[in-house]
């Protein structure tokens, strides 16, 4: 097996909404884990956290996910985004909606690039920033 490298987005508290939300948009198969289920913490408020959380959708795509233990530093920050991009543009179109909806903020609304794609940057109701690029779906802006 190839080595892979998947996004796994940190929560506090929200994880299980989250994941469960990005199944919404993604379909394929969600799989949720509890610190209870592993008995992996003492403390009696995590039992129903998520210790683990993945959705597997089709084509490839993974995206895992977990609730920080209380015991550890939680500091949401911007330095990383997510980037969804191809040439099937109705179904990036498809996730954009759902990503930059209900609760999310267009940052720069999907559009034709100067570089020739139709690209767009949206922030997600749980505060993560995802890029998205339709390759080749626009018209390159002239030469100035």
């Amino acid at each position: 097996m190839p080595t892979t490298l998947n996004p796994y987005l940190g929560f506090r508290d929200n994880a299980r909404e989250a994941m469960t939300f990005y199944h919404s948009v993604f379909g394929g198969d969600l799989t949720l884990s509890t610190f209870g289920e592993f008995h992996a913490s003492e403390d009696p408020a995590e039992t129903d956290k998520i210790m683990h959380g993945m959705v597997s959708a089709p084509g490839g795509l993974v995206l895992m996910g977990a609730d920080t233990p209380n015991s550890m530093d939680y500091s949401p920050g911007s330095t990383i985004s997510i980037s969804l991009s191809g040439d099937d543009e109705a179904e990036l179109r498809g996730y954009w909606d759902k990503l930059s909806g209900d609760g999310g903020t267009v940052t720069v609304p999907l559009e034709p690039a100067p570089w020739g794609d139709v690209f767009g940057m949206c922030t997600d109701r749980f505060g993560t920033s995802w890029l998205v690029n339709v390759n080749g779906a626009g018209e390159a802006a002239p030469a100035s």
